[in-house]
Protein backbone atom coordinates (compact mmCIF):
# COMPACT_ATOMS: atom_id res chain seq x y z
CA UNK A 1 0.00 0.00 0.00
CA UNK A 2 1.27 3.49 -0.90
CA UNK A 3 -0.19 6.79 0.25
CA UNK A 4 0.74 10.35 -0.69
CA UNK A 5 -0.10 13.83 0.46
CA UNK A 6 0.92 17.46 0.69
CA UNK A 7 0.81 20.08 3.41
CA UNK A 8 1.73 23.70 3.90
CA UNK A 9 4.47 23.93 6.52
CA UNK A 10 6.52 26.74 8.02
CA UNK A 11 8.78 27.16 11.01
CA UNK A 12 8.59 29.95 13.56
CA UNK A 13 11.11 28.17 15.80
CA UNK A 14 14.91 28.23 15.86
CA UNK A 15 16.68 25.34 14.17
CA UNK A 16 16.63 22.27 16.42
CA UNK A 17 20.17 21.16 17.19
CA UNK A 18 19.44 18.08 19.30
CA UNK A 19 17.00 15.21 18.97
CA UNK A 20 14.22 14.03 21.19
CA UNK A 21 11.75 16.87 21.52
CA UNK A 22 8.91 16.96 19.03
CA UNK A 23 6.81 19.78 20.50
CA UNK A 24 7.52 21.97 17.43
CA UNK A 25 6.53 19.25 14.94
CA UNK A 26 3.25 19.10 13.00
CA UNK A 27 1.19 15.91 13.16
CA UNK A 28 0.23 14.38 9.79
CA UNK A 29 -2.47 11.70 9.73
CA UNK A 30 -2.61 9.24 6.85
CA UNK A 31 -5.87 9.29 4.82
CA UNK A 32 -6.20 5.56 5.57
CA UNK A 33 -4.33 3.87 8.43
CA UNK A 34 -1.91 1.16 7.37
CA UNK A 35 -2.63 -2.36 8.69
CA UNK A 36 -1.74 -2.89 12.35
CA UNK A 37 1.81 -4.16 12.80
CA UNK A 38 3.04 -2.73 9.48
CA UNK A 39 6.49 -1.18 9.21
CA UNK A 40 5.88 2.21 7.56
CA UNK A 41 8.43 4.42 5.82
CA UNK A 42 7.83 8.09 4.98
CA UNK A 43 9.77 10.14 2.44
CA UNK A 44 9.12 13.92 2.48
CA UNK A 45 10.12 16.45 -0.20
CA UNK A 46 10.10 20.27 -0.29
CA UNK A 47 8.17 21.16 -3.45
CA UNK A 48 8.52 24.95 -3.45
CA UNK A 49 11.31 27.55 -3.18
CA UNK A 50 9.80 30.33 -1.07
CA UNK A 51 12.45 31.11 1.53
CA UNK A 52 16.01 32.34 1.08
CA UNK A 53 17.49 29.65 3.37
CA UNK A 54 17.51 25.94 2.57
CA UNK A 55 14.79 24.11 4.50
CA UNK A 56 15.68 20.71 5.83
CA UNK A 57 12.93 18.36 6.94
CA UNK A 58 12.83 16.19 10.04
CA UNK A 59 10.27 13.48 10.66
CA UNK A 60 9.57 11.59 13.87
CA UNK A 61 7.17 9.15 15.46
CA UNK A 62 6.13 7.28 12.28
CA UNK A 63 3.24 4.93 13.04
CA UNK A 64 0.54 3.14 11.04
CA UNK A 65 -1.70 6.19 11.49
CA UNK A 66 0.71 9.04 10.66
CA UNK A 67 3.92 10.87 11.47
CA UNK A 68 5.29 14.17 12.79
CA UNK A 69 7.25 16.61 10.62
CA UNK A 70 8.94 20.00 10.87
CA UNK A 71 11.04 22.31 8.76
CA UNK A 72 14.50 22.51 10.28
CA UNK A 73 16.84 24.82 8.40
CA UNK A 74 20.17 23.23 7.68
CA UNK A 75 22.66 22.38 10.41
CA UNK A 76 26.37 21.84 9.92
CA UNK A 77 28.84 20.49 12.45
CA UNK A 78 26.49 21.04 15.37
CA UNK A 79 25.48 24.63 14.62
CA UNK A 80 22.71 26.27 12.62
CA UNK A 81 23.69 27.47 9.14
CA UNK A 82 20.78 29.96 9.02
CA UNK A 83 18.40 31.79 11.34
CA UNK A 84 15.89 28.94 11.84
CA UNK A 85 12.44 30.46 11.14
CA UNK A 86 11.23 29.67 7.63
CA UNK A 87 8.35 30.85 5.46
CA UNK A 88 5.56 28.56 4.24
CA UNK A 89 6.63 25.82 1.84
CA UNK A 90 4.61 23.06 0.20
CA UNK A 91 5.77 19.68 1.44
CA UNK A 92 4.91 16.50 -0.43
CA UNK A 93 5.26 13.07 1.13
CA UNK A 94 4.96 9.44 0.17
CA UNK A 95 4.41 6.65 2.69
CA UNK A 96 4.56 2.93 2.15
CA UNK A 97 4.86 -0.30 4.03
CA UNK A 98 8.10 -2.25 3.79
Amino acid sequence: MIQTGTLQLNSTQPTALSGGGTSTFTQVTFPTPFPAGSEVIVIPFVQTFNGPDTPGLRIADVTVTGFKIRINELVGRGSALSDGPHTVETIGWIASTV
